[in-house]
């Protein structure tokens, strides 16, 4: 039987949300520190966010491996601290999957299995695959569960998909989201192009994944004409690796950015620049100099600054900061901190005392 989304969750996906990427917490053995972990799951729904996404390239692809085996580990913990919060509100629970088709469905069904309501389907590594191979793919993937398209760019790990492609996919009835994280100004104009051009437009909810771009992509509306008729398009809401950090003030600038969308886009001029200051701050926890190396050691070491995590320890003991990366950080944190949630973040840990030993 085909899973579907629960109607209220498949409203609270189309006004748009904040879905940060989960990060993995370890010791410095690069053990699961199961502590950690639930904390920050703990912190991404005290900040207000909408859901959260684990399992993607932010929880390090590594944990599929043998030797670590952490897949089943962290979806499990995730959705339990997400159950025991009994959020009075809708809460998005995101799996990524990864993988040739039957490693795909395997995950898939563990994501289901926690009760995981969406898949987050990445492409990486399926580059010998044509289009049609890649839309069997998901035909599958979304048979056992709702899917999100997914855009990854090539410099982690994803491969470059063509209007063509999007314009397939699209039509795809189980598929409710697509993040878009090319990274691209050209390529996320091809997939929305893909997606306008389908039918099934208006049943599918358009997630920022371009951290370079959060605020430009969030404000603006993409119009094309579609047998003779004007389509419109808009990214609605974000998932993240940005957002894993500083999260209360992302929660804050999409509610900012609604806001200015609701009331004729009146505060867009004082947006734009924060903009930004988001993509400069991003440049920085990402390590743009270094062709985006030190990325998820970035993010780390920001959620270590504020006393989340322990260490910026990676599975991969190559994943680390670059040179010169904390000085950015240091700087981007010096420059604005009015998007820098450490006040809320120093209470936040007060709260959860017993997770921090």
């Amino acid at each position: 039987m085909i899973s579907t989304l629960d109607p209220t969750l498949r409203h609270h996906l189309f006004e748009g949300t904040v879905i940060p990427a989960h990060p993995l917490a370890l010791t410095e053995t690069r053990e699961l520190d199961e502590k950690r972990q639930r904390l920050l799951t703990r912190y991404y729904m005290a900040s207000g966010s909408g859901g959260v996404a684990v399992g993607v390239h932010t929880t390090q692809f590594e944990i599929r491996k043998p030797e670590f085996d952490l897949l089943e580990r962290v979806l499990a913990l995730a959705a339990d601290e997400i159950a025991a919060a009994q959020l009075s509100r809708p809460f998005l629970k995101v799996a990524g999957v990864c993988g040739p088709t039957a490693q795909a469905l395997c995950e898939a069904e563990l994501a289901r299995k926690h009760g995981y309501h969406i898949g987050l389907v990445s492409l990486g590594g399926l580059n010998n695959s044509t289009d049609e191979e890649l839309i069997d793919h998901l035909r599958a993937v979304s048979e056992v569960i709702p899917i999100f398209g997914f855009y990854l760019q090539p410099a982690v790990g994803g491969r470059l998909l063509s209007y063509d492609f999007w314009r397939k996919m699209a039509d795809l009835p189980n598929v409710v989201g697509v993040k878009i994280a090319a990274f691209n100004r050209y390529q996320t104009l091809d997939a929305v192009r893909g997606i306008c051009d389908s039918d099934r437009r208006d049943e599918i909810a358009l997630y920022t994944g371009n951290d370079d771009n959060i605020v430009a992509d969030l404000l603006t509306t993409y119009r094309f004409e579609v047998n003779g008729v004007q389509a419109e398009k808009r990214f609605v809401g974000g998932l993240l690796g940005h957002w894993a950090v500083w999260n209360a003030k992302a929660v804050e600038l999409l509610a900012e950015i609604k806001h200015c969308i609701a009331n004729g886009y009146a505060g867009a001029d004082a947006l734009l620049p924060k903009g930004i200051a988001v993509t400069d701050m991003n440049a920085a926890i990402f390590d743009v100099q270094h062709s985006f190396k030190g990325c998820i050691a970035g993010i780390h070491e920001v959620l270590q600054r504020q006393g989340i995590l322990k260490g910026t320890w990676c599975l991969n003991p190559d994943e680390c900061l670059s040179a010169g990366q904390a000085a950015e950080i240091n700087r981007v944190t010096r420059a604005y901190p009015e998007l820098i949630d450490d006040v809320f973040v120093k209470t936040f840990l007060q709260r959860n005392e017993e997770l921090l030993s």
